[in-house]
């Protein structure tokens, strides 16, 4: 019986621990070989030595089960880097048909408060890092196409967040970051569309090492049952997108947890106002905007991510 990813090579990046390490399973689960990308830091805000260690561990994992992986010790950051990671895949397996991006760090810092250095890193890591990957694998596919003289299957899933829907005080660096990324997403879905590329990003709500503060108050179940927040509720979601069962699914925001996926529509417009005369004035302005604003909550038009929120136990 055939896997639906069987003869497909992925790469997925930050998968020593957490979330990564979950989609590397899944995908392998699935058919795929992977390469297990991660830099092995051990601090979540990217300090510390880098080591194999983490994912020499999970590609061992895989190929106890049967599956075929290798590690990559790399930071996705640097560009040379990143190029190297592909080329291991093409190398390896003969092509790259899947790239998932969800290497990242966290330097958490109120706007007023944050350096130039915890703004600079965290952009670096999470959206330069999901740049440089999607350039080398975006070369490969477009030459492959022409190669071939039509379309390829390539797959590229980005992880974005919930910060960037709903804004994140603490997290200027990180919401800009993986707003970023939808942004990245949208332009690569319509530039490799015609090469048979599709981009799609997640806001995934995973426990993991990075977000042990912010899921502090949602207890673990102790009956047994899976944890709502376990990245093997997103994990899923990443297989079907890397499938050809995702074909037609392009350019599009997904929001995934706890046995739910949410497909997010791109901003609308909430209200309209045109000028009485050739352009506006301040007080015409006024009088038309402020009382639209005057009986409506705080930040209501950012409030959608609530109505996917989890209920404190």
């Amino acid at each position: 019986m055939s896997l639906p990813l069987d003869g497909m090579a992925a790469i997925v990046t930050g998968a020593g621990r957490g979330l990564g390490r979950a989609e590397a399973l899944e995908l392998a689960g699935l058919g795929a070989s992977v390469v297990v990308n991660d830099y092995g830091q051990p601090g979540r805000d990217g300090s510390g030595e880098a080591s194999a260690t983490p994912a020499e561990e999970v590609a061992e994992e895989i190929r106890a089960a049967g599956g075929r992986a290798v590690a990559h010790v790399g930071d996705v950051s640097d560009h040379q880097q990143a190029g190297a990671l592909v080329q291991l895949a093409v190398d390896t397996y003969g092509k790259l048909d899947i790239l998932v991006n969800n290497a990242g760090i966290l330097r958490d810092r109120m706007i007023f408060s944050m350096t130039e250095d915890e703004w600079d890193s965290v952009i670096k890591v999470h959206l330069r890092g999901h740049f440089n990957t999607t350039h080398f694998a975006a070369a490969h596919w477009r030459a492959r196409a022409k190669e071939s003289g039509g379309p390829v299957h390539g797959r590229i899933v980005n992880t974005s967040s919930e910060a960037f829907l709903a804004g994140s005080a603490g997290q200027p660096n990180y919401a800009a970051a993986k707003g970023g990324i939808v942004g990245l997403t949208t332009s690569t879905a319509l530039a490799l569309a015609r090469y048979g590329v599709t981009a799609n990003a997640i806001c995934p709500r995973a426990r993991t090492r990075m977000t042990e503060d912010v899921f502090a108050g949602f207890e673990v179940p102790g009956d047994g049952r899976l944890d709502a927040l376990a990245p093997e509720h997103v994990a899923p979601l990443v297989g079907y997108l890397a499938s050809p069962a995702a074909a037609k699914v392009n350019g599009q925001l997904l929001v995934v947890h706890g046995g739910m996926v949410a497909i997010v529509e791109r901003p609308r417009v909430a209200a309209k106002f045109d000028s009485a005369k050739e352009t506006f004035t301040f007080d015409e302005l006024d009088e038309l905007i402020s009382p639209y604003y005057e009986d409506r909550p705080p930040n209501e038009t950012f409030a959608a991510a609530e109505v996917l929120g989890l209920k404190r136990g």
